[in-house]
């Protein structure tokens, strides 16, 4: 089945808002087995409106619509939609029922314009709301299947799942598919793909389906697999990912949804091992993303933002000397950054992060974008060179993956 959605908002296209709406009707769309060819944001218009509706009808088996269905006067989609189906709008009384006793129960007055919830088209089958008033609707016209809903994501979501998902399976309109998404860190995503070319062939050949997913910092792969027991799709896709182990065993560091500092934290648990931080180009970034993970106290005892020289002198044990002959964002410093850190809080291991976030600062021969980081343990001591662009929350970002990874390898060597 070929299925297209269409977000509606003006708000969505002047950036106001962001359209997470579709991307996540595509995933769960996804996970049914139905492909999505097409996401469309339009204005809150009724030429446009129907426009999209003529040009979907010709192209897809299912169209999903969101936007445009709650009480105020600026909602017009549900108006568009009975001129679309030729319907006459109605008072669905069972509706009208759900929104009084909705409104009753929180001491609520109810206004005209909430009464006016219950006024629906009367060709569509009512797709009911149990988590606010704007019920969704169900038509079926030459053959294709439109289903609106409400925009807002939580009432939508409900509706969706309670009320979309088992009726598209009632109609065996979906298909089984699984997928499993690898998550590494560390490599580029044109270096990955050389380095797999050859495995990604034979993914390929299988009939299974690989799929590239960058972003800074990470590369996503995610393996899909179509029709059949469920079962053996799962199998047929481990078998793809125990060969990618063995290919590029240092980038993995998760599956689906693991963050990295997730990942790293656990480990640090499993070890009963401890961690600190100094941290200066990367401002505190680590140390966020780390207590961002419910129990980090159990392995997390603190950090240092030692963003000048002098702190890094007095608090962390850098030799004046070092950053005089090799400059604050340099392997040398970094490196003592490290161990100082571990001595001062007195931890199992410690990252250190030292550089040039940009877009000012750099020079001929550490230019905007250099970044030394540090992982050390009582008995030794690593560190990396980053050489990144110029946009500061991206270099940010990276390097700050990048150190918890180099954690990541440190603990499981």
């Amino acid at each position: 089945m070929n299925a297209e959605l269409i977000t509606i908002g003006d708000e969505l296209l002047i950036g106001q808002t962001v359209d997470t709406n579709g991307s996540w009707m595509g995933e769960q769309l996804n996970l049914l087995g139905i492909k999505v060819s097409q996401i469309s944001s339009i204005r809150d218009d009724r030429t446009h409106i129907l426009s999209s509706l003529d040009i979907a009808i010709n192209r897809s088996q299912l169209v999903l619509i969101t936007g445009g269905l709650g009480p105020t006067n600026d909602d017009i989609t549900k108006n568009t939609l009975c001129e679309y189906f030729d319907s006459t709008l109605t008072v669905n009384t069972q509706v009208l029922e759900k929104i009084t006793a909705y409104f009753s129960s929180r001491n609520l007055k109810m206004l005209q314009v909430n009464s006016d919830q219950a006024l629906l088209p009367d060709n569509c089958e009512v797709l009911h709301n149990s988590r606010g008033t704007a019920s969704g609707m169900w038509f079926e016209k030459n053959k294709v299947i439109f289903i609106a809903l409400p925009g807002v994501p939580y009432e939508m979501k409900g509706i969706f799942l309670d009320a979309i998902v088992p009726k598209l399976k009632d109609k065996k309109l979906v298909s089984n598919v699984v997928n499993k998404t690898v998550k590494t860190q560390g490599i580029g995503e044109s270096f990955l793909a050389e380095i797999i070319k050859d495995w990604e062939d034979e993914i390929n050949r299988s009939g299974l389906k690989l799929a590239y997913l960058p972003s800074p910092g990470i590369v996503k792969l995610r393996i899909s697999a179509f029709g059949g027991d469920e079962k053996i799709l799962s199998q047929r896709i481990e078998y793809f990912i125990a060969q990618l182990k063995e290919l590029i065993p240092d980038y993995i560091y998760g599956y689906e949804k693991d963050k990295i500092e997730e990942v790293v934290g656990n480990l640090l648990r499993k070890r009963k091992s401890t961690l600190s931080l100094a941290e200066s180009c990367t401002g505190g970034n680590i140390a966020h993303m780390i207590t961002g993970i419910s129990g980090s106290s159990d392995y997390y005892k603190g950090s240092i933002v030692a963003y000048s020289n002098e702190l890094k002198e007095s608090f962390l044990n850098v030799d004046s000397n070092s950053i005089i002959s090799h400059g604050a964002v340099s392997k040398q410093v970094v490196e003592q950054m490290a161990l100082g850190a571990n001595k001062q809080f007195n931890t199992d291991y410690s990252i250190a992060s030292s550089g040039i976030a940009g877009p000012n600062g750099g020079s001929d021969e550490k230019p905007v974008g250099t970044v030394w980081i540090a992982v050390a343990n009582k008995n030794r001591v690593i560190s990396k060179k980053l050489t990144l662009g110029d946009n500061r929350e991206r270099n940010i970002l990276i390097s700050s993956l990048s150190a918890l990874n180099m954690l990541r390898l440190m603990l499981i060597k």
